[in-house]
């Protein structure tokens, strides 16, 4: 039953909005909410729409082919297209256009086949490739389209394998191949819109049974029909999509607009853009890296393709497009690289490497830019002029489109300010992974629970990635190429750095797609710092192994603790401190001893103090730690991971593994380490000698009940269950005496919850406290959290929690599951 009720004080219901976007005639009112495309000649006709999505396609008749970096993209267009000419089978009794693609029970041939078409046709219609205008070249298109039309494509003919290339792949590259080749085809563009219509011909609906097309798939499905209906002059199918954008045929409950925690879209699946910039597709797998990075993309075109035209967007949720960019991608780009946690399957295609995944973000984001309000237009600019700058590794104008070209080298000639390194620490609770940022280093976490599922391998893809979320950590340094050049298969995939692993051999593609039974995963954050907590309890798939692990994301220093690790049928369990794919001659220092390791060096180590991988990070271990180390060489194909889209080719890549072995059956094993990133050999033997002083890192709880910590005046701890940590005032950086002194007291939770407190080195005789709360379950009705110190006065707090006086103390009370494992705070003096 539909629910037309709005929230008092909310403005206009979504849902009378979307039944009113039928017509134009609420333009007016809409007009605060969003701000609609805007182009240089509105389009009010579908030739119009086509000329536009034709530019899209060749970078448009006025191509600079003077500018060196305008002729470099035509000629990689050029090189594209001649390739694939030369190897066209253009013979009679041909059984495929191309020899490699004359398999019929794989349907992706079908739409590699459709690509190599648009590849031909888009050089013949881009201006200074050597096949530009050439009349042979365009008869070749229109013949092996027609070819492909009563052999594979078309109705009546039978489709095989994956939905996906038929109505999508396939498509999405055929009614590009028209754009630009529409007026040589004459009468023959019929036939092959009809093709299109007949596979796919509702923007809400996808699939042989005609299932409702959600999150990315919903854009690309609704993008085919745009541009089949644009180039046969098809009104009605135009008004339909720009409808099912917000899925007005559904009342909103598949919006790919709104955010999928919005009321409307509880009725859906739950794909989607998150509030907390969070995306997930397939139900529940982490995606920004892959079908989210291809939704906005493919979006960013659709609304340029519709903008100021009868066919526009113009649902207020629009706007939420600009916080995507925002909230979803920047904070998971590191420098060109995008968080391979969230990338899904897409980490085991060979095509995925070197940054490409954060090309398709840049692209669509300035497509973005010309329609968006003037500050997010702002923010936008600044950070795309600052992703094309700091990626050194791969260059953005060196690898994109001509259209591309154009509109990036417009933005930078305008001599923007970039946005800046980004500084910062965020949560995904609706994920379950936290990405730490800082000067010359990033950090990200990856997790799983009963919310989100562990990994992706279907169409098998991504055989290996059993333990991509058993506590993953990735560390991105100046390295910048160090998850590209083949990490990803030739990595260990059971010793994947920070995880804690049953070592037992698992079969390929093994327990996918799984959560567990777990709720305790996620943390706090202290607003506008980058010091934080993240917990999981994990729950092994294929495995009894139970384990508390903690990071505690401090500034520089990454400390992480394990407890509870119980495993009874396991034969070997390992936490993994650093498995490291290494350049030439990377130094390992330990206890200030260089190793000289070489290739096939392996040792056990005890009682190791401080170690430090050059190039990579510092560790120190605060109690000592035997440590297992390991260099060797490593030589696997692409094709052991992805049987799909893997070639092999062997690849070797040298590595430095280091592990903490917790052996057969272990129960109630431990550990402790940290992670320092920035740091020297020398800052790291310092920070070793440091630890357990007040001037240095201190341990204060680690059993199955608390883990806690404290360093330079932050106190991070992630409370399992009910529990008190005490403050005894050695935890506050100043100058002497009585400054030094930290804050004197408790924190007591009365149950599972994760807390950050900081206290600011005293500024004109008053320091200031602040304190972060969450609740990791995203379960718990209230969090309650007492700050026994005494002395302090409340200076203000953020919505969702409450904080009143507790004897000489406070107590903060916490919203629990209306917050979905948002971090609340509260400040103090």
């Amino acid at each position: 039953m539909e629910n037309d009720t709005a929230t008092e004080g909310s403005g206009p219901n979504r849902r009378s909005v979307l039944r009113g976007m039928g017509t134009l005639a609420g333009l007016a009112a809409l007009a605060p909410y969003v701000s609609l495309p805007a182009r240089a000649l509105p389009a009010s006709t579908t030739t119009e729409l086509v000329e536009r999505w034709a530019v899209l396609q060749t970078g448009g008749p006025g191509l600079d082919l003077a500018d060196a970096h305008v002729a470099a993209a035509v000629r990689r267009v050029d090189r594209a297209a001649t390739t694939v000419l030369a190897t066209l089978d253009r013979s009679a009794g041909r059984t495929a256009l191309w020899a490699d693609l004359a398999d019929r029970t794989r349907s992706t041939n079908v739409t590699t086949t459709f690509k190599r078409l648009r590849s031909i046709a888009v050089a013949w219609a881009t201006p200074g490739t050597s096949v530009s205008g050439d009349a042979a070249v365009a008869d070749t298109v229109a013949d092996g389209l027609g070819w492909m039309h009563d052999t594979l494509y078309g109705p009546g003919l039978p489709r095989f394998d994956n939905d996906w290339d038929w109505e999508i792949g396939s498509a999405s590259a055929l009614v590009d191949t028209l754009v630009v080749l529409r007026e040589h085809l004459g009468a023959d563009l019929a036939r092959s819109t009809a093709a299109v219509d007949h596979y796919t011909p509702d923007p809400n609906l996808w699939r042989a049974d005609r299932q409702i097309a959600t999150g990315a798939n919903r854009v690309w499905i609704a993008t085919v029909v745009a541009v089949r209906a644009a180039l046969d002059g098809d009104e009605a199918a135009l008004a339909r999509v720009r409808d099912a954008l917000s899925d007005v045929e559904g009342g909103g409950a598949n919006s790919v607009l709104a955010f999928a925690d919005e009321a409307a879209g509880a009725a859906g699946t739950g794909e989607g853009f998150f509030r907390d910039g969070s995306f997930l597709q397939h139900w529940k797998h982490p995606y920004n890296g892959g079908y989210g990075k291809e939704l906005l993309g493919t979006l960013s075109s659709l609304l340029h393709l519709l903008g100021d035209s009868p066919w526009q967007v113009t649902d207020p949720a629009l706007a939420n497009v600009y916080g995507w960019v925002t909230d979803a991608f920047d904070p998971l780009m590191v420098r060109g690289d995008m968080v391979a946690s969230v990338c899904g399957r897409e980490i085991a295609r060979p095509s995925k490497q070197g940054h490409a995944s954060t090309q398709t973000v840049v692209e669509g984001t300035l497509r973005l830019i010309p329609s968006a309000p003037a500050a997010q237009a702002a923010t936008l600019t600044a950070l795309v002029a600052q992703w094309i700058a700091e990626d050194t590794y791969r260059d953005f104008l060196a690898g994109t489109t001509p259209a591309s070209v154009v509109a990036a080298k417009a933005l930078l000639a305008a001599g923007p300010t970039p946005r800046g390194p980004l500084v910062a620490q965020h949560q995904y609770p609706a994920m379950d992974k936290v990405v730490h940022h800082r000067p010359g280093f990033a950090v990200s976490v990856s997790a799983y629970s009963s919310r989100v599922y562990n990994y992706e391998s279907i169409q098998n893809e991504n055989l290996h990635g059993w333990h991509l979320s058993d506590g993953m950590v990735l560390l991105y340094t100046d390295d910048l190429g160090h998850y590209s050049e083949d990490y990803w298969p030739t990595v260990d995939p059971y010793r994947l750095p920070g995880t804690t692993v049953d070592t037992a051999r698992r079969a390929d593609g093994a327990d996918h797609r799984a959560t567990n039974a777990a709720t305790w995963v996620g943390g706090a954050t202290l607003p506008g710092t980058t010091l934080g907590g993240y917990g999981q309890d994990l729950r092994a798939q294929g495995s009894d192994l139970r384990a508390l692990k903690s990071w505690f994301l401090l500034d520089d220093a990454v400390v992480c603790l394990g407890s509870g690790i119980t495993a009874p049928g396991a034969a070997a369990v390992e936490t993994v401190v650093e498995n490291r794919k290494v350049r030439d001659g990377a130094a390992l220092v330990v206890d200030g001893v260089d190793q000289r390791v070489t290739p096939g060096w392996n040792a056990t180590l005890d009682d190791v103090r401080w170690c430090h991988l050059a190039g990579t990070s510092g560790y120190v271990f605060p109690d000592g730690a035997r440590l297992h180390a390991l260099r060797e060489d490593r030589t696997h194909t692409w094709r052991e991971i992805n049987v799909k889209y893997g070639i092999d080719t062997p690849v070797t890549r040298p590595y430095l593994t280091a592990w903490l072995d917790h052996g057969a059956a272990p129960d109630g094993g431990s550990y402790a380490y940290v992670l320092l990133p920035a740091a020297s050999p020398e800052q790291t033997r310092l920070f070793s000698a440091a630890c357990g002083t007040a001037d240095g890192l201190r341990v204060l709880a680690h059993d199955d009940g608390l883990h806690a910590v404290a360093l330079g005046g932050s106190v991070a701890a992630n409370f399992w269950g009910a529990g008190r940590v005490t403050l005894d005032g050695a935890a506050a950086p100043g100058a002497s005496g009585a400054h030094r002194a930290g804050l004197v007291g408790a924190l007591v939770a009365d149950g599972a919850a994760s807390v950050v407190l900081h206290t600011e080195p005293p500024a004109g005789g008053q320091r200031t406290t602040r304190v972060a709360l969450s609740d990791p379950t995203q379960t718990r009705e209230q969090v309650v959290l007492d700050l026994e110190v005494p002395g302090l006065t409340l200076v203000g707090a953020d919505d969702g929690v409450t904080v009143t006086r507790r004897g000489a103390g406070w107590r903060l009370v916490a919203d629990g599951v209306a917050l979905r494992g948002a971090t609340v705070s509260a400040s103090f003096a």
